[in-house]
């Protein structure tokens, strides 16, 4: 079967879908994107998925390309016409396509619109929860507004590679003061010795990941202790338990940390039991 994309009011197939040369996306890194999580062919968390899309537009003062409703309505055919029932679902947006300056192109310039659909099998994922992953610290070398859901990305896949290089699946990223921001594409969790659940508070240096926003309502309801703070990666060290937070990973539990095994190098039953939970939680829209 071949992939559809949309770009820009198209639905062509992949081979063909391209955008200009002087997209601002392609030369600046001027653009923002979204991740969806599909499950069952249905889109998880859509509304906090198109808030942050909305704030990351408003942000970088980028035009919205169309509205929420008609954005849903693109996912949907992108998931359709590619048969999507697990997997994600891409949106980018850039400032569009000018001659290369680096001030701003004016208002008749339309901004860029891209989205696709990857299936990712869920069985797949799920077993590789039965086993957790390992994680390689990174120093923090992003720029400041990590809040945002740009496409500058570069430091993420230089700490990927690192990461994967040294046998672990992700980064987690650390400050000058030795404190733990989150992972290369995802938020960084940890469990102490007492139970309480651990990760970043909120703040220009993290994203506001949606899939923790959704965790969170699951800690509450369960009335588990939640701490939204800083940790160092001495503590993430000695943690009880670790995992991550994405779209695509949902909770995926962390067994090492630059070689080092977290509690007894297994994923722990606190990060078992959120991600068994995560999809009671999360509001799902029919795709």
């Amino acid at each position: 079967m071949t992939r559809i994309v949309y770009v820009n009011g198209r639905y062509v197939p992949y081979a063909d879908a391209a955008v200009h040369v002087e997209d601002r996306g392609f030369q600046f890194a001027d653009a923002i994107y979204e991740v969806c999580e599909v499950r069952g062919g249905s889109l998880i968390d859509e509304a906090r998925h198109m808030a942050r899309l909305e704030r990351s537009l408003a942000e970088l003062q980028i035009r919205r390309p169309m509205t929420a409703a008609a954005l849903g309505h693109v996912m949907r055919q992108v998931i359709r016409r590619n048969r999507v029932r697990d997997g994600l679902v891409y949106l980018q947006v850039s400032r569009g396509a000018a001659p290369r300056d680096f001030a701003f192109p004016g208002p008749d310039v339309p901004p860029t619109l891209v989205c696709l659909a990857q299936s990712i099998s869920a069985a797949q994922r799920d077993f590789k929860a039965l086993s957790g992953i390992a994680v390689k610290s990174m120093p923090d070398i992003r720029w400041q507004r990590r809040d945002i859901k740009t496409v500058m990305l570069l430091p993420a896949c230089l700490a990927k590679e690192a990461a994967r290089k040294d046998g672990a699946r992700e980064a987690w990223f650390v400050d000058a003061e030795g404190f733990v921001t989150e992972g290369a594409s995802s938020n960084a969790w940890i469990i102490d010795e007492g139970g309480a659940v651990i990760t970043r508070q909120l703040g220009l240096d993290i994203l506001p990941g949606v899939t923790r926003a959704t965790l969170l309502d699951v800690l509450a309801e369960e009335k588990m202790q939640l701490i939204e703070r800083p940790f160092r990666l001495s503590e993430a060290y000695a943690a009880r338990e670790a995992f991550i937070t994405s779209a695509t990973q949902t909770v995926m539990p962390v067994v090492r940390i630059d070689g080092r095994s977290v509690g007894d190098g297994k994923p722990g039953p606190v990060a078992g039991k959120l991600r068994r939970k995560f999809h009671h939680f999360a509001a799902i829209s029919s795709a």
